[in-house]
């Protein structure tokens, strides 16, 4: 509730400090106002509810649909999932999720739905994503929201039975950090555009540990859309989230928005007065403070395979003999290897494949004006196999036709799609082959992101444009016709009137959108399996064995486990995955490839693995990442620093994390793995051991997570018991925001309760600390 705190906050302290349930002063539960859920990252959470037979406390702040995996082709002889969606697991997944609504009695938008879309944009919307809430999504680019002035994060899936089961969630406070930009942008410069140039400067492990603030007279200018594509990439930057404050832009925007509070009333006006409370105070402290200017921003695109590694597209492809640093000169020259690039070459000679207009960061209508406002009246060029335009819900693709900018894109020789996440990630149909280069729109370009081989350049949705016209990389500034008065800001503005007044025929009763869910439920589940929740895990005390050394830096969760894995309901079996780009030959089925350390003995049976270069599980929120590490038997990662979902991901998994700041003893550490030496990881007494006993370093570790650790403990069945504290929340919550309860603004959409009183699971081991 309102924090009686008097010094100077931040948005976020503010946003945090009204959500905090209980804390220990280390560990905080903080209450979850809004929960999406989609197919990829839930089977497992709602698998563990049944096995635990629990419910899902507040279903009215829980909005489902399906993206990640849906095809983007025609829908128009749609009947269903089980004959829509041809891949065998990605309607496993859909189906499931289907389930699992019908099941737990859930909003669902689906394949039938003219609201189907990708969370992040479904989200806002309808209004669902309001200033001053915390959102949280098995998705990391869930920092999206953050445009509103809300707090809003990836989380795993064990975190996501936790919300379903508690609508809380046990954190951390983050440090706070500020990234101004000031003046106006030039002529065909984005926001997408500035987001890459201030990430190329922070590098992607610069937030790490971190809410980023996005501020500054440039951000103030932007749209909504345009600051949710930079909060969107804040998760590229390393941060936990990023947040813009509220202000009339926002409250604009918002009007007449279906899960919005009705536009003058009482709870509109009261949320109005709530919401312009949120900004940071004159002299607040911030951790880091960058500052741009936005002269300084021109139109930007990547090289390699990070978001960081961006360049002006005037600029060259950097040369590794100019850097002294020998791990980033390696980096580099991986990068340039993946991508099939010579050093010094001018980004405008890069010649592309394909283009993709789409993904949550680039896919809302003021994205596609923009586009469409570059290819008007052209046709893309000879050389480019496919150009796609996927709209980011079937709203979008309504406005868009109504608008005619269908047909530019068809004319221009697009392919104009349904909704969904579409190429971005390549978990459906749309993929690239192997060496194919794209022009893209999305938030990563990591190997294999958007198919395996494929290589990916990251741009704005006018320079995707320009792409495909031209069929190279392109300055979009230098195409004949372009308006030198082009800018972001002079795009309409997506905020009232008709741009967002829904259809009335997608405002039909909750019941009539469901005829496509199959009868009955779980129908999809394993049968006799066993409990899929992180309650149970064997008790982490002492580790000894051989480490594994991985010599890299940056080491993403594609890299952890393709995104062709993901495609499953189960938490097993997924050790054969990890590091499959590296263990394996490419273009062979799990051929080994003897130069991985994974695949030398007595690596082959490592339970503790060191990393020697800093920011290991960047990326995705996929919990599919420890799960893979756990399958292999890998208990232990010892690294230099850890990116903060996956880092978080590993305890609700019984796994130990250890980062250690002093680079020495990780090369220690790591010397003695090439020596093939074990050492012991000693968790009660916090110590990193040879195996003769020499203490090598001690460790921290928080006392919460430490004692879940040792114990073997579930966090839910300790959540629950406080659950006193949350319902103590949950009825000043509908006093003093009574905007946000289900029983107003979910009213027309579902039935049956917004509230269910979750049950008590007795668990072993209950603890002795008050605080827990």
């Amino acid at each position: 509730m309102p924090s009686v705190e008097n010094s100077p906050r931040t948005l976020y302290d503010k946003v945090f400090d009204d959500h905090v349930v209980f804390t220990d002063g280390k560990s905080t539960t903080l209450y979850i106002d809004r929960h999406l859920v989609h197919e990829v990252t839930s089977p497992q959470a709602f698998e563990g509810l049944r096995n635990a037979s629990r419910t899902v406390r507040r279903p009215d702040c829980t909005l489902a649909t399906v993206d990640h995996n849906v095809p983007t082709s025609s829908r128009k002889t749609y009947k269903n999932v089980s004959s829509f969606v041809e891949e065998e697991d990605s309607r496993l997944q859909c189906m499931t999720l289907e389930d699992n609504i019908k099941a737990f009695n859930l909003t669902y938008f689906g394949l039938s739905d003219d609201r189907q879309g990708i969370v992040h944009v479904i989200g806002p919307e309808q209004g669902f994503t309001l200033p001053g809430t915390t959102v949280v999504c098995g998705d990391s680019h869930t920092s999206t929201h953050g445009a509103f002035g809300a707090l809003a994060f990836g989380i795993g899936t064990s975190e996501v039975e936790h919300v379903l089961a508690t609508q809380t969630i046990i954190t951390k406070k983050s440090k706070n950090m500020k990234i101004q930009i000031d003046g106006p942008l030039g002529p065909g410069v984005t926001s997408k555009d500035a987001v890459l140039h201030a990430i190329g400067k922070i590098g992607t492990a610069g937030g790490t540990g971190c809410v980023i603030e996005f501020c500054g007279s440039t951000v103030r200018s932007w749209s909504m859309e345009a600051r949710m594509s930079v909060c969107n990439m804040s998760i590229e930057g390393g941060a936990r989230a990023g947040m813009i404050a509220p202000d009339e832009i926002t409250f604009e925007y918002l009007k007449n928005r279906p899960l919005a509070p009705s536009y003058g009333s009482a709870e509109w006006d009261a949320a109005v007065k709530y919401w312009k409370s949120l900004k940071t105070d004159a002299d607040a402290h911030f951790d880091i403070e960058v500052y741009i200017d936005s002269r300084d921003i021109a139109p930007t695109v990547s090289w390699g395979t990070s978001p960081q590694d961006v360049v002006a597209i005037t600029g060259k492809v950097p040369d590794p003999k100019d850097y002294e640093d020998a791990t980033k000169r390696a980096g580099i020259e991986r990068a340039l290897e993946y991508m099939g690039l010579e050093p010094n070459t001018p980004m405008e000679e890069i010649m592309v494949d394909k283009v993709f207009i789409g993904s949550c960061t680039n896919s809302r209508i003021e994205d596609l004006r923009a586009a469409a406002r570059i290819v008007k009246g052209k046709k893309i060029a000879s050389n480019i196999m496919r150009a796609m335009v996927v709209p980011g819900s079937g709203l979008i693709k309504k406005k868009a036709e109504a608008e005619g900018l269908n047909q530019i894109f068809v004319d221009a020789g697009f392919e104009w799609r349904e909704a969904g996440c579409s190429m971005c990630l390549g978990m459906n149909p749309d993929i690239l082959s192997p060496k194919e280069r794209c022009a893209s729109t999305s938030n990563r370009n990591f190997e294999g992101r958007q198919g395996a081989g494929g290589r990916t350049h990251l741009m704005s949705p006018v320079m995707a444009a320009a792409a495909a016209v031209t069929g190279h990389l392109a300055d979009v500034r230098k195409l004949e016709g372009f308006d030198e008065g082009f800018s972001i800001v002079d795009m309409p503005k997506v905020s009232v009137g008709s741009d967002h007044e829904q259809d009335e025929s997608t405002d039909e009763a909750y019941d009539d959108k469901t005829l496509d869910m199959p009868v009955g439920e779980n129908l999809h589940a394993e049968e006799g399996s066993a409990s899929g929740s992180a309650a149970g895990f064997p008790p982490f005390t002492t580790l000894k064995g051989f480490v594994a050394p991985l010599d890299r830096a940056n080491v993403d969760t594609d890299a952890i486990i393709p995104k062709q894995y993901l495609k499953t309901i189960k938490r097993t079996g997924l050790g054969v995955a990890l590091f499959d780009q590296w263990r394996y030959l490419p273009n062979t089925k799990h051929q080994e490839n003897s130069d991985f350390v994974l695949n030398q003995e007595p690596y082959r049976g490592a339970k503790i693995m060191v990393v020697t270069g800093p920011n290991f599980g960047c990326g995705s929120s996929r919990e599919h990442a420890p799960w893979a590490l756990l399958d292999f038997g890998i208990k232990c990662i010892i690294a230099p620093s850890f990116a903060d979902i996956f880092f978080n991901n590993t305890f609700k998994n019984g796994m130990l994390p250890i980062p250690i700041a002093d680079q020495s003893v990780i090369d220690k550490i790591a010397q003695l793995a090439v020596d093939k030496k074990e050492i012991e990881v000693d968790l009660v007494n916090q110590e990193i051991k040879t195996e003769d006993g020499e203490v090598i370093s001690t460790f921290e570790v928080e006392d919460f997570r430490k004692h879940c650790l040792v114990n073997g403990l579930d966090d839910i069945g300790l959540t629950m018991q406080h659950e006193e504290k949350i319902v103590k929340y949950e009825t000043k919550r509908s006093d003093i925001y009574p905007w946000l309860e289900g029983t107003g603004y979910m009213a027309k959409y579902r039935k049956g309760p917004v509230k269910v009183e979750a049950a008590r699971v007795p668990r072993a081991g209950r603890s002795k600390n008050p605080d827990w």
